[in-house]
């Protein structure tokens, strides 16, 4: 199926690993002209221009946008998570994920918006999580951010549709990526708070969703690319999820 993106310009921020990289590299094959951007160096897929960036950091997003020139789509991907007790989160702590996961998405959608009103028409795809729905008790700053998410694209939304500018969600559920996988991850991290091995922690995490396992990045990926796609021209305002039917609501 041709999605139509054949030489459209694609920043993907968060896009040195994990699903933000899998992503890209499926734009890639769609043809598009993509931009990857994160803290590390580029993670060589194809042509793809690599901008080196901290994206936490004020004026980084927009520099992005800047040395990416004009883009059709915007993909804002980064993102960190970390178990924690939510009354020993410091106030720094909440700031610094709240940097990341919320301000990046807010500045270069800023920075983006301007030329996709200007030639009548973008798409932004902001990557949220299930725990944007339904908060995680074990990430509570992470799952305040994913929800802040799902209203900055349902706001993105609202505000330009009327210029062509379409912006959707994702969510996905737990993802084979090093975020979970890694050593130091995610699952590391629940099996020293629980006293139990990693192996028993991904076991369990996969078999807490009714399809009985984590998600592929590549599955998420493709989600993703649909809603960057033509194919998607009349959706806008969505949270879709991508989590094997964790979270048991229709929204």
């Amino acid at each position: 199926m041709d999605l139509g993106l054949r030489d459209r310009l694609c920043i993907v921020t968060g896009s040195t690993g994990g699903i933000g990289l899998v992503t890209a590299s499926l734009l890639v094959e769609e043809g598009a002209r993509v931009v990857t951007c994160g803290r590390s160096e580029a993670p060589g897929i194809g042509e793809a221009l690599h901008v080196q960036a901290d994206l936490s950091r004020p004026g980084e997003p927009e520099r992005v946008v800047a040395e990416a020139g004009p883009a059709d789509v915007l993909v804002n991907n980064a993102g960190f998570a970390e178990q924690r007790n939510f009354l020993e989160v410091t106030d720094e702590q909440w700031d610094a994920v709240w940097q990341l996961n919320v301000m990046s998405y807010v500045r270069a959608i800023r920075a983006a918006v301007p030329a996709m009103r200007e030639r009548g028409g973008g798409v932004i795809v902001n990557v949220a999580s299930t725990a944007g729905k339904r908060p995680s008790t074990g990430m509570p700053d992470y799952s305040v951010t994913k929800a802040a998410v799902l209203s900055l694209s349902r706001l993105v939304a609202d505000l330009y549709a009327g210029d062509g500018v379409r912006c959707n969600a994702v969510a996905p559920g737990p993802t084979a990526t090093e975020a979970w996988l890694g050593e130091g991850g995610l699952a590391d991290q629940q099996a020293g708070r629980s006293g139990t091995s990693r192996d028993e922690v991904l076991d369990a995490v996969g078999k807490g969703r009714p399809l009985g396992r984590l998600a592929q990045p590549e599955e998420i990926a493709a989600v993703i690319a649909f809603l960057c796609s033509e194919r998607a021209s009349y959706v806008t305002g969505a949270a879709w999820s991508a989590d094997g039917g964790t979270v048991p609501i229709i929204i």
